[in-house]
């Protein structure tokens, strides 16, 4: 199912469906940069700390790399 919209609530990130049923949670951290990064119809990039995540539309990590 496609990522329909994602939306940063305190230091949670939450993943919807295009028909508004929420798929998945994320921690979005709590530092000065961390947080919502972007998102496309599959994937959500959140940053924490030093590393941005990125997560498919259940929440589940699909990988990590580097932030700058």
């Amino acid at each position: 199912m496609a990522i329909g919209s994602v939306v940063q609530r305190g230091s949670s990130v939450y993943i919807y469906n295009e028909k508004g049923h929420q798929l998945g949670v994320v921690s979005a951290g709590s530092g000065p940069n961390d947080g919502l990064k972007g998102y496309t119809g599959s994937t959500v990039s959140v940053r924490r700390g030093n590393s941005i995540y990125i997560y498919d539309e259940k929440g589940r990590q699909k990988g990590v790399t580097p932030a700058r």
